[in-house]
């Protein structure tokens, strides 16, 4: 992999190493990376990289390990593209081009000592398993934790073995709900809100973490704001369109604002009135 010798721009890359991988779902594939000379990926949940192959592209893809585990990070990657389906082909000991990290993560500082409500839907739980794991890894830090999960069917859930350990938890209050259900499925049948009147939660004293596909932003927040979650609460990841990382390429722009940089995490009361970011 040829490399880019411009250091602390965000355009150095990196020749990282697959440490791991393992098969999610049948599109969906988790890679442990790790960087040359043990070098540390420094980041904070809800960043994102960007990873590159040489002679097929680049895309930026959400870290969802916690950066507790220091010595590899994990990506979660979904063969949707030419990139990602080139990816899908590796294996333990073949590098990839690493950039990065990128972005706004979860604001931990703010979160430390109130209540926690997560909620994910779909492959939005990638990211926000990088949260929920530090949360799990540092639980002295935070008041009560709730963590809502919605996915299409049985078959799509990722993270299955981490979600029944998630559900064993005493400390943790772990709910799901699939649109489609199958034979097996004893859990909720319905979309993602059908959870949310049922949670208990101290509006004033809880924040709401959001990651899912734009469709389910608009519906959660309103039950949220049923419930009587502030707006300033209320923190949501846009992964929308991202592309080079360093807000030069325009195609995350929402009016003066860049995903890329200012986000991907945004509190709802900043972006609720710009046209077209939820």
């Amino acid at each position: 992999m040829d490399k880019l010798l411009i250091s602390h721009t965000g355009y150095e890359v990196k020749e990282a190493t697959i440490v791991r991988t393992s098969r999610l779902t049948s599109q969906d594939k988790l890679f442990e990376i790790a960087l040359p000379e043990g070098e540390i990926l420094d980041f904070e949940p809800g960043q994102f990289v960007e990873v590159s192959l040489r002679g097929v592209g680049e895309a930026p893809i959400s870290i969802c390990s916690s950066p507790t585990h220091r010595n590899s990070f994990e990506l979660c990657v979904r063969a949707v593209g030419r990139l990602t389906r080139a990816l899908h082909r590796l294996e333990a000991g073949d590098n990839i081009g690493i950039r990065g990290p990128f972005g706004v993560g979860f604001p931990i500082t703010k979160l430390i000592g109130h209540d926690l409500l997560m909620v994910a839907g779909g492959i939005g739980i990638a990211p926000l398993r990088s949260l929920i794991n530090y949360v799990m890894d540092n639980r002295r830090d935070f008041g009560k934790v709730q963590v809502l999960f919605g996915c299409k069917n049985p078959q799509n859930m990722l993270f299955k073995d981490e979600i029944t350990t998630w559900q064993q938890r005493l400390d943790v209050n772990f709910s799901c709900t699939v649109d489609e259900a199958d034979p097996e499925w004893m859990g909720n049948v319905g979309v993602i809100t059908t959870l949310i009147p049922n949670v208990d939660i101290d509006p004033e004293n809880t924040f709401a973490v959001i990651v899912g596909p734009p469709v389910m932003y608009r519906f959660v927040i309103a039950e949220l704001l049923k419930k009587g979650v502030p707006e300033e609460h209320i923190v949501l990841s846009l992964e929308r369109h991202m592309k080079c990382g360093l807000g030069k390429c325009g195609h995350c722009q929402i009016h003066d604002i860049y995903c890329c940089q200012d986000g991907p995490v945004f509190f709802y009361s900043r972006i609720k009135n710009l046209k077209g970011a939820i």
